[in-house]
């Protein structure tokens, strides 16, 4: 049965707190894991949560802040150390070269497995697979950022009534399905379409025409939301968001499930939040990360 699920690793932003690690989360979609931003910690927090080096496959990180990336380290040895039977592949920015060989190389250890470097330079498709494309879209921050996207190809939902009304069963759906038609019966007689899953990862940045086309139309975004809105010129100045502004940006979006994570260690009470987003308009369903917490990718319409 296949799982989508968000593994939260870690929920802080540049100060971890006794309750909150560095930011660090894996994305379960059916038989494969996506890592994003691997900060301080990570490896540990990966043992907490159940979380195998063998259940990592890929490896987004969005810039080279440390806390987006200084678990990379402990990941990379841990990877080799399991002997991950498959290959691993690694998305980064394409400026962030040098800090990306230094954490892959900070100390010795015996590689045993492949780890794929892909470097993000521009917008657009990094890797396709046949339950999605991953995408990167430009971010604004003072250091170089990009987004991750995952897109799931449409598809078709088979109605058995229409189906069976049509007298169609067995190998012949199967046939229709491939070939389109049959005995003048279409495809579009008995199914109807059905829209791909989308999921979108957005760390550090102000508030830009990437963010937007990240979250447009998503069933799960995960977005930044450092600051309350009444600090809003504290995260224009060092390129961050506020609860209201992700909220908003959700709301346009038509996303359905939001969220909330990287919070300043300024805050106490991750209440507050959860209010400024409602305020901001946003009626569906919403997450105040915790670290530790497990939250599904919502279910098809």
């Amino acid at each position: 049965m296949s799982v989508r699920e968000l593994v939260v690793l870690g929920t802080a932003s540049q100060v971890p707190t006794r309750h909150r690690n560095h930011n660090g989360y894996l994305l379960r979609w059916d038989g494969e894991g996506i890592l994003f931003d691997p900060g301080e910690g990570t490896q540990r927090q990966m043992l907490r949560a159940g979380v195998a080096a063998h259940d990592i496959n890929r490896i987004c990180v969005t810039h080279f802040h440390g806390d987006h990336s200084l678990g990379l380290a402990g990941v990379i040895q841990r990877i080799n150390l399991d002997r991950v039977p498959h290959e691993v592949s690694a998305h980064y920015p394409a400026s962030g070269q040098h800090f990306f060989d230094r954490l892959r190389y900070a100390t010795a250890y015996r590689e045993s497995v492949r780890l794929t470097q892909t470097p993000v330079a521009a917008d657009g498709v990094l890797a396709e697979s046949p339950s999605y494309a991953l995408e990167a879209h430009r971010l604004s921050h003072p250091v170089e950022s990009y987004g991750y996207r995952i897109v799931e190809p449409d598809g078709r939902r088979m109605l058995p009534g229409k189906l069976a009304a049509h007298g169609i069963k067995g190998p012949d759906v199967g046939r229709l399905q491939r070939e389109g038609s049959l005995g003048g019966v279409t495809l579009d007689d008995v199914s109807e379409a059905r829209r791909g899953q989308r999921f979108a990862f957005v760390m550090d940045t102000r508030l830009c025409e990437g963010v937007y086309a990240l979250a447009e139309g998503c069933d799960m975004l995960v977005i930044e939301s450092t600051f309350l809105d009444e600090d809003e010129q504290l995260a224009v100045e060092h390129g961050h968001l506020t609860a209201g502004q992700a909220a908003r940006v959700a709301r346009d979006a038509g996303v359905r499930h939001l969220v909330l994570t990287h919070f300043s260690q300024r805050y106490s009470d991750a209440d507050d939040f959860e209010r400024q987003a409602r305020a901001a308009g946003f009626e569906g369903e919403l997450s105040v990360a915790q670290d530790l917490w497990r939250i599904a990718v919502p279910k098809r319409i």
